[in-house]
C-alpha cells in the first residue's frame, strides 16, 4: 500500500512591521505587529500590499530585516524585525 504524502504546513512567524512615509499613509499607522506565513520579505511585501492597498511597486523599495539591509528573499524567522523603506522626498 502507498503511503500518502505528508506535507508540512508553514509555520507562523509573528513579525514586527515598520512604515514609513507613503507606505505608514497608506497603511494608516507606523507599525504593528502581525502573524504571517510568509518567509521571506517578498512574499510578505506582497501580501501586506494586497491587504493594504500599497501602490509602490516592491522594485521602488529597500528592506531591512533586524536593522540590517537585507535581500527580498532573505529567509524570515520569528520575532524579526522588518522594514520597508520607500524612496526619499526632498525638500
Amino acid at each position: 500500500m502507498a503511503r500518502a504524502a505528508t506535507t508540512k504546513p508553514n509555520p507562523t512567524l509573528k513579525l514586527s512591521i515598520q512604515y514609513f512615509a507613503l507606505l505608514r499613509d497608506q497603511r494608516g499607522q507606523s507599525d504593528e505587529s502581525l502573524e504571517t506565513t510568509a518567509t521571506t520579505p517578498q512574499a510578505l511585501y506582497e501580501e501586506l500590499a494586497q491587504q493594504h492597498g500599497f501602490t509602490l511597486p516592491r522594485s521602488a523599495l529597500k528592506v531591512a530585516v533586524n536593522d540590517e539591509f537585507a535581500t527580498w528573499n532573505t529567509a524570515l524567522a520569528d520575532s524579526d524585525s522588518i522594514v520597508f523603506i520607500p524612496p526619499v522626498a526632498g525638500g
